[in-house]
């Protein structure tokens, strides 16, 4: 087999060691158009899971690289001038020349060709020449590029610029400090990757040996910060030196230096395919992750690893680059998102600068949500208890037990089961099983239970199914409810959802065509444009100003009802694309009178509407508003868009801001993962100033403790964790060892208060081993007997 390796980084050259290792009669070239020490960067930092993956996969190249490896354990944050120290995180970084030399070492002992200082021949001549092309060529992959209608890559930029240097001494941490300048805030992220020769303990001060060893030192801001800062005008030795003074603490006042360090901007790569033929995509060619996470070396290790094991278990190389791709494709996936989560948080690093150092630094530590509460309390018990103190927690009170006030309201802990649509009442009247279902949660211990969306009026309904508040049968089924969950789980706070659907409906329920037109008994639309909701669905007529007018005292109508129901809190829904959502967004809103146009006349009737049901809610009780903070679809509401409306929302008197997005549109291009929603609320409470619930993908207590206590939300709502586990929030509970306040079981349930015991799954082990005898295999392997054992 003749392969080709195009670029001579880390993953180019450890793939070529990896398939030559696995089978010497490959031969295996490698072009690399710079010279051999050629490389940017300084230091590089692997994980424990990597090198753990290169050890088994290659000794020689492990044992190379455990000779220089630097180990930490510490992260410094440095924010207004506290520093804030958190263990046990296990760091292993060395530089990137040296990784490169074990690598080229390595590859030359296999008999690997390296070329060096050449330009690799055209990708579609390597492609007719050789069995196999692995394109490890980078962030500006030429090999990507000329295949770009087969792999359609999509790149992304991003709102910061950042700098590679290096220091001369080694940092005793990784470090972040953040530098609050007169042109904004900036921020360094340092780390050692170079021993001191002496082997004593690395110090900031200037005396000491002249080897203090080495680390690397990244600065990062706003592109308008530094436009404002003027490093953009700057040679490259004023800018570093203004770096260095910039960042003089840090640093003990020593120089920086460069090694072709330029500013630029991250690119996020991402490839719907990765191979094509016998051309295959590696590293960077393929994917990024931002540094802030430090996975670029990482990933194009493990992407060696994965491809060099395909290869040897396929039978075929279109089967194992396949297979390769399937391996790969979910990991890169799940690091990307974290990456664009750590990103996103450094590019709006001033929403945090007020927040007290201590609870600033878990926020930074777990900004990418990979680093959770719970595992923060494992790597640094002390921190982390200290983070609870200042919040608030007493002891032994994880965050989401403690309690929360809305107005008059206080809830006992911070968890909301989310609003969701049932469709199961008849005439718009709740029966016997909004009762269990609502009861069933409301004992299961979460904060506050809401209601699905509650319509207020029969052509306001989503479908047949959806229950409302336009009667006064409707209001006592309602009652029935409410008294249920006050009586019977006391500390349990209960809502109300009002909404209309516009033109999303006189549909399907979900489970028979979700968003599909009745077959039969439609009834007529309304929406702020003429607009159907999708191909096929019905035509809403726009709404008349005197049918503006009849709406809204529809909502104050059934707010008025809401209250003689019972409910603890009413939250107005102005989301997911239906009427009161449809009149906010560009997309939906396409009218030229009062109520259509700039943003603010967009808001003009959800405000109106808004404000006819505060005025009819009682003053104690407070109001929510739910909305739409993207519509994930291009001239649609923006991010900040929602902070405008929360804005608006909030100086009318809401008093928190539920935070979810899209559904708007049926276009939509939503970027699901794990909390994916969260960037959205968090940056409604910092800019707004407004209390938000946080809601989307929330699925473990530990994202609900991390994202309290990082002050990124108020209360979480969960809405399909609850539908698995209707006790989800006394369940937690129990699993953090929690009995308070915050999560009391009813009496008839305490019995269940500490988990089931299971069965045993472990078996004895022998008390004594002989050594002088071969242990029987295990009966799976164990060869048929032919007669019957001796006694």
């Amino acid at each position: 087999m003749r392969i080709a390796v195009i670029g001579g980084g880390p993953g180019g050259l450890y793939a070529a060691a990896l398939l030559k290792r696995l089978d010497p009669a490959r031969e295996v070239t490698v072009w690399e158009r710079n010279a051999p020490d050629d490389t940017f960067g300084f230091g590089v930092v692997l994980s424990d899971e990597t090198l753990g993956g290169i050890e088994h996969a290659d000794p020689v190249v492990y044992a190379a690289l455990q000779r220089d490896f630097v180990r930490w354990d510490d992260i410094d944050i440095v924010h207004r001038n506290a520093r804030h120290t958190s263990g046990g995180h296990g760091f292993a970084a060395l530089g990137r020349r040296r990784l490169l030399r074990i690598l080229h070492d390595r590859c030359r002992s296999l008999g690997v060709e390296l070329r060096f200082r050449t330009e690799a021949p055209d990708v579609q001549r390597l492609a007719r020449t050789h069995d196999l092309v692995v394109a490890a060529d980078g962030v500006h992959s030429t090999t990507r590029e000329a295949f770009a209608d087969v792999f359609r890559p999509r790149i992304t930029g991003h709102r910061c610029r950042y700098v590679w240097l290096a220091a001369d001494f080694a940092f005793d941490a990784f470090r972040f400090e953040i530098a609050e300048t007169e042109h904004g805030v900036m921020q360094l992220h340092g780390y050692p990757y170079a021993r001191p020769s002496s082997g004593h303990r690395p110090s900031t001060r200037p005396s000491g040996p002249r080897d203090q060893g080495a680390s690397t030192v990244i600065v990062e801001m706003r592109e308008e910060v530094w436009r404002a800062a003027g490093f953009d005008e700057m040679e490259e030795s004023e800018s570093i030196e203004r770096c260095a003074k910039i960042f003089a603490d840090a640093l003990g006042g020593r120089p920086l230096k460069s090694n072709k360090s330029a500013w630029t901007t991250f690119r996020t790569v991402v490839n719907e395919r990765w191979s094509h033929g016998n051309v295959v995509l590696l590293g960077d060619a393929a994917h990024t992750a931002h540094f802030s996470i430090g996975s670029g070396t990482k990933l194009a290790v493990e992407d060696a690893l994965s491809l060099a094991a395909s290869l040897r278990e396929q039978p075929s190389i279109g089967e194992a680059l396949t297979a390769y791709e399937a391996e790969r494709r979910p990991v890169v996936a799940s690091t990307q998102r974290a990456a664009r989560a750590s990103l996103e948080w450094f590019e709006n690093l001033d929403l945090y600068l007020g927040q007290p150092p201590r609870r600033f630094a878990f926020n930074l530590l777990t900004r990418s949500r990979r680093v959770t509460h719970g595992n923060l309390r494992l790597r640094d018990a002390r921190f982390t208890e200290a983070v609870e103190r200042e919040f608030g927690c007493p002891p032994g009170t994880p965050p989401m037990f403690t309690p929360f006030r809305l107005r008059g309201l206080t809830l006992r802990n911070r968890v909301v089961v989310s609003p969701m649509d049932m469709y199961s009442a008849v005439d718009g009247v709740p029966g016997d099983f909004h009762l269990v279902h609502l009861g069933a949660r409301a004992l299961g211990g979460a904060g506050l239970v809401m209601t699905e969306m509650v319509c207020v009026s029969p052509e306001g309904r989503i479908t047949p199914g959806c229950a409302g508040l336009w009667t006064g049968r409707q209001t006592e089924a309602w009652r029935r409810i409410t008294d249920f969950v006050h009586t019977r789980a006391p500390g349990t706070a209960i809502g109300v959802q009002l909404g209309h659907s516009g033109r999303k409906g006189s549909t399907k329920p979900m489970w028979e065509g979700m968003d599909e037109p009745l077959d039969e008994g439609n009834w007529p639309l309304v929406a702020a444009s003429p607009l159907p909701y999708k191909p096929g669905s019905q035509l809403p007529r726009e709404l008349s100003r005197a049918q503006l007018t009849d709406i809204r005292e529809q909502f104050a109508s059934a707010a008025a009802r809401a209250a003689r129901a019972g409910f603890d809190l009413l939250e107005l829904h102005c989301a997911h694309g239906y009427l009161l959502s449809g009149f906010l967004s560009p997309l939906t809103n396409l009218r030229t009178d009062a109520y259509g146009g700039s943003p603010e006349k967009r808001l003009r009737f959800p405000l109106e509407v808004f404000d006819a049901v505060r005025a009819v809610w009682p003053e104690e009780r407070p109001v929510t508003v739910r909305i739409s903070a993207t519509d994930w679809a291009d001239g649609g509401t923006t991010a900040e868009d929602a902070v405008a409306v929360a804005r608006a929302f909030a100086a009318h008197g809401a008093d928190a801001i539920d935070v979810s997005t899209g559904q708007v549109v049926a276009d939509e291009k939503p970027e699901f993962g794990r909390s994916y929603q969260m960037p959205f609320a968090d940056r409604i409470r910092h800019r707004a100033g407004v209390p938000v619930i946080a809601v989307g993908a929330i699925s473990s207590w530990d994202d609900v403790n991390s994202l309290i206590l990082a002050g990124r939300t108020d209360l979480c709502a969960l809405a399909r964790p609850h539908l698995y586990d209707p006790h989800w929030t006394l369940h937690a509970a129990a699993e953090q060892g929690y009995a308070g306040p915050g999560a009391d079981w009813p009496a008839p349930y305490l019995a269940g208060s500490r988990p089931p015991q299971t069965g045993r799954t472990d078996a004895p082990k022998p008390r004594l081993t002989l050594g002088s005898r071969r242990p029987a295999p295990p009966p799976s392997v164990t060869a048929p007997r032919t007669r019957p054992p001796r006694p």
